[in-house]
């Protein structure tokens, strides 16, 4: 089996979340893949929609590897096998970092503008991306979440490594996938359509889904609780 596009991969995801409509809950999604998909459950559950933003953090010489991934809030998260295995250097990884912490920044302005960030205190949180590899920026975005201190962080994800899977079922509540193969490979395998998201698009489905969530109601703010990982090393 596999989905037409991203927007068939959200409707089958929200059909498994429906359970959560009851508790409110607030749709965070990975730009920019995870966006199509986590505007179809925002819709189907009638739950706000905000992203977060994390990028992956690739070795020296081969940036598609990732070897960790940072996410906004200064939220990081480190493979410290892999690093160790290729003699990879703080020195990089601080550098590496600062890069993408400033491309984080930037893409914030131009998917949310001046609109502030939904408040996670206290909320089921929905955390949701077009499918799930190795894992490092997921792992980087939870971390950002967890110091918001939400009520429960469900991990949404339309097909998922089962390696992967099983890793990061430790790190959140639960874990809703459509799709666990045996033989993985590679997330766009399981699309028909697989075509890049563009920033526009994402801007767009922001904008559209922004017109219905005014009227949510706010929910009080608390501060974040301390981080207990290495921010900006």
């Amino acid at each position: 089996m596999r989905f037409q596009d991203r927007a068939d991969a959200g409707r089958q995801l929200a059909a498994r979340l429906a359970h959560l409509r009851p508790q409110n809950p607030l749709v965070v999604a990975l730009p920019r893949g995870g966006v199509p998909v986590g505007c179809e459950i925002a819709r189907a559950l009638g739950a706000p929609l905000d992203v977060l933003i994390a990028r992956k953090i690739g070795a020296p010489g081969h940036a598609e590897l990732g070897i960790g991934a940072v996410a906004q809030g200064g939220a990081f998260y480190l493979n410290a096998e892999t690093v160790a295995m290729l003699g990879v250097t703080r020195e990089y990884i601080e550098g590496v970092a600062r890069s993408e912490f400033a491309e984080i920044d930037r893409r914030l302005k131009a998917y949310r503008g001046d609109r502030p960030p939904l408040d996670v205190y206290g909320r089921v949180v929905i955390l949701v991306d077009d499918g799930l590899a190795t894992g490092a920026t997921t792992r980087a975005a939870i971390r950002s979440l967890r110091k918001q201190v939400p009520k429960s962080l469900v991990l949404a994800v339309p097909v998922c490594a089962a390696d992967t899977a099983a890793d990061v079922r430790r790190e959140v509540d639960d874990v809703v996938c459509t799709m666990i193969p045996a033989s993985f490979q590679a997330v766009g395998l399981w699309y028909r359509d697989f075509t890049q998201t563009s920033d526009e698009e994402v801007v767009d489905l922001l904008t559209q889904m922004g017109r219905s969530q005014r009227g949510d109601v706010e929910v009080q703010r608390r501060p974040e609780v301390p981080e207990t990982y290495p921010s900006r090393m």
